[in-house]
């Protein structure tokens, strides 16, 4: 029986293509890896699909045999998207960052992003699903570990920071499991991680301002929150001191000091 790398080699004979590097293409070789995507996504028994980047369809291949789904692919590369539509599958041919996804939350529920995402788009597509006024109602999302790290990153750890707010500020974060990267063809010089994401009501409404704060916060890490949100937010100092000290018996604090509930809870003080 062909390995899911010997499909891939002979898909990438057969239309004549090399991985293009400057659309971050690593195309999922590992079985295993691909498994686990898969199991979590039918976990949350999805009616409508997004596949951002099918490539050569390591996932697509399984995505698209789930019954009673609503399917629809993203992918950015000509040569891959004339290929799908070929086989019948529905593609946007466009930059995912350059999408509206209001019109899939439209759709039957639940409404799920599945993507082994090019490095490149990664964090700012979790940002911009942050920012969804509809947000969908799930993620499996594939990471460089760097970023998969500050994604669920915690107080206390060197690369907690604003992803790792704004990500856990609106979703449930999980990790799925590790893709080191002889699960790739080609190999990268990084290793990856699934994380799942789980939408969560969140106290936060306004979000596009909720991100301006927290660009503000961190704006310059090295130096003081009250100083940072003076000069980039208005934030009189008097207002930050008031909070901070309130919670933490001082006003020299950063923002990486700062729990996710905490940083909530000083963007509503400030207004």
């Amino acid at each position: 029986m062909q390995s899911l790398k010997e499909y891939i080699v002979a898909q990438m004979e057969k239309l004549g293509i090399q991985p293009k590097k400057a659309l971050g293409q690593n195309f999922l070789v590992g079985e295993s890896v691909v498994q686990n995507i898969i199991k979590r996504v039918q976990k949350y028994k999805p009616q409508t699909m997004i596949e951002v980047g099918p490539g050569l369809g390591s996932l697509t291949y399984f995505l698209r045999q789930m019954p009673d789904i609503d399917l629809t692919l993203i992918e950015l590369d000509q040569k891959f998207a004339d290929m799908w539509r070929q086989e019948g599958l529905k593609v946007i041919e466009k930059d995912a960052l350059h999408i509206s996804f209001a019109e899939f939350v439209q759709k039957s529920k639940p409404v799920i992003l599945v993507s082994n995402l090019p490095y490149q788009i990664s964090s700012s597509i979790v940002i911009e699903r942050c920012l969804d006024a509809n947000p969908l109602d799930a993620m499996v999302l594939m990471f460089q570990k760097e970023v998969a790290q500050k994604i669920r990153g915690k107080v206390g750890d060197e690369l907690y920071g604003m992803l790792s707010v704004m990500a856990q500020t609106f979703w449930k974060i999980e990790t799925v499991c590790e893709a080191g990267s002889r699960e790739f063809l080609p190999a990268p010089k990084v290793t990856s991680r699934v994380l799942a994401f789980e939408k969560i009501e969140s106290k936060v409404k306004d979000k596009k301002k909720y991100l301006r704060f927290l660009k503000a916060c961190y704006s310059h890490p090295r130096k003081l929150l009250i100083s940072n949100l003076e000069s980039a937010y208005s934030v009189p100092r008097s207002k930050s001191i008031e909070y901070l000290t309130g919670i933490k018996n001082s006003e020299k604090v950063r923002a990486e000091e700062l729990t996710v509930a905490e940083m909530i809870d000083f963007f509503h003080f400030v207004g």
